[in-house]
């Protein structure tokens, strides 16, 4: 029998709140000299806190933390594509930039740039906003290339501002500012340097940066910006607080994109992240974030029989077809630069496939001479894994929004969100008791299932709960990456969500039309 998930304990200091009667809140510059920097032990042992949900008058259990003053109401729906800057001079000597202006982008930084560009380059924006500062506003000026449309600059999107850091290398800033720079590390969300919280003001300005977004005519917008404030965009888009600082990763030129839906009677709209730090690298080759010896890597199982991009419950037990035998060997591909340690997967066919494809590149990556000896990959079946039988018993399979689409698991009813969250939870436990096992320095975990299981495994990672199943998106042969760089029992880092580039021309379009298109 699998164990179930316990529960999670978290210290009071990171979990604030809100009261639904109060207004925003908003930033305290002010004296913080003398906070207590919390152990490094305490700050790699818990797992982010699971947000306060108060439901407002849509039923939108994110909107509470995006401040009690709502998104503005938008009449159609709007897909936000943000990209991170190139690599800059600074990025490249480790030292730390923050809002100045001195950086530009390396030869390397142009070049990711001029990738990110042929990446959009078949996509339309109406409008591109970008940072003021040169680094961000080089790279928006080479993805947007030849068109025509308004590049508008927002101050909002300059990058954190972190004070008397600016300018300093990493070792410069530990020598001179000692305890500061500690809580810098380990407690980002409560570091105060100068009389200023800078992730508290950098979380108000990324809400501020939303409502000029969302409240410009546009239905494809195009921001070009900076790593943390990239995050606190993304995080405050789906109702996280402060304390997710580091915990979704943003590679240079690593592309993160938004949906919003119209909300019910005029209200803030619906919104779903449809992928997250799309890189123009591998998303398993080193990059952005802290190193790391154990990894998660969900994998989504390929299109099956009935051509479906992902197919509902009620089609049976399908197999891949020609579409998904491509996806699994793509992905498999993809994964040859890791030395995968297991592959578990749900016991339907089409995950199967999916694994078998994986263990068997993976048992020949390293058998190229006539003499070697396979690697051998251990294959696992997990029955907590299998989510169709569950979502069988939904009766919303009518339902307005297509399956799948963003908002689809949000009409889902109660008591199938319930048992669909309770069964990931003790896969979750059960993948993390896989990542934990063992004697081997490194360890990666493979996990093949359908994309519904793997939202939910995202939102236990996060410490969240079954509202936000719906804040999440993921397609057919993608894979999503969680990084545990203080090993299985510390926070679980988001490297990427529903990445599809290793797809190549059977991938996911990044400007992909929103819901309420005609022609969707």
């Amino acid at each position: 029998m699998l164990s179930s998930t316990s529960a999670l304990v978290v210290p009071n200091l990171l979990l604030r709140r809100a009261d639904p009667r109060a207004g925003p809140t908003r930033a305290r510059p002010g004296r913080c000299g003398l906070l207590a920097v919390r152990s490094a032990s305490s700050s790699v042992t818990q797992k982010p806190p699971a947000p306060a949900i108060v439901e407002d008058r849509d039923g939108d259990p994110a909107a509470e933390l995006r401040g009690s003053a709502k998104f503005p109401a938008i009449r159609a729906a709007k897909r936000v594509v943000l990209v991170r800057h190139g690599q800059s001079t600074w990025n490249a000597e480790g030292r730390i930039q923050g809002s100045s202006d001195f950086a530009v982008l390396t030869k390397k930084g142009e070049a990711q740039a001029e990738t990110s560009r042929l990446m959009l380059i078949n996509d339309s924006f109406d409008v591109c906003f970008t940072s003021p500062l040169a680094r961000s506003k080089r790279t928006a000026e080479i993805i947007w290339g030849a068109r025509e449309e308004d590049m508008i600059s927002e101050s909002d999107l300059r990058e954190i501002d972190l004070y008397s850091f600016q300018g300093l290398l990493k070792h410069e800033g530990k020598a001179k500012f000692g305890t500061a720079f500690r809580q810098w590390q380990v407690d980002a969300a409560n570091f105060c340097i100068d009389g200023h919280y800078p992730v508290r003001e950098l979380w108000q300005r990324a809400r501020d940066c939303w409502n000029k977004i969302l409240a410009h005519e546009s239905r494809s917008v195009l921001v070009v910006a900076h790593n943390a404030v990239n995050q606190a965009l993304v995080a405050t888009a789906i109702g996280l607080g402060t304390e997710y600082f580091r915990i979704l990763l943003q590679s240079n030129c690593g592309v993160s994109v938004l949906d919003f839906t119209p909300g019910a009677e005029g209200g803030s709209p619906f919104i779903c992240l449809n992928r997250l730090n799309q890189t123009p690298a591998s998303p398993v080759a080193a990059g952005a974030g802290r190193k790391t010896s154990k990894r998660i890597i969900l994998i989504c199982h390929g299109v099956t029989e009935s051509g479906a991009e992902v197919t509902f419950p009620s089609h049976g037990n399908e197999t891949l077809n020609l579409l998904g035998i491509i996806q699994s060997q793509k992905i498999a591909e993809l994964l040859l630069d890791l030395k995968v340690s297991s592959v578990i997967s749900s016991p339907r066919s089409a995950s199967i496939e999916t694994a078998m494809a994986v263990s068997k590149v993976q048992e020949a990556a390293d058998c190229l001479g006539a003499d070697c000896v396979p690697r051998y990959v251990e294959m696992k079946q997990m029955q907590e894994l299998e989510c169709e039988s569950i979502l069988q018993q939904s009766k919303k399979d009518a339902a307005p929004v297509p399956f799948l689409q963003p908002g689809w698991l949000k009409q889902q009813e109660d008591e199938v969100l319930t048992a669909l969250w309770d069964q990931s939870g003790r896969a979750w436990q059960s993948l993390l008791d896989e990542l934990s096992g063992g004697s081997e320095p490194e360890k990666v975990v493979a996990a093949v299932g359908h994309p519904v299981a793997h939202i939910a495994l995202m939102g236990h990672c996060l410490g969240l709960t079954k509202e936000w199943m719906g804040s999440f998106h993921l397609d057919t042969g993608s894979i999503s990456v969680i990084d545990f760089p203080d090993g299985p029992a510390g926070i679980g880092v988001i490297r990427c969500i529903n990445y599809t580039a290793h797809l190549g021309r059977w991938s996911i379009p990044i400007t992909r039309p929103t819901l309420d298109d005609e022609d969707f």
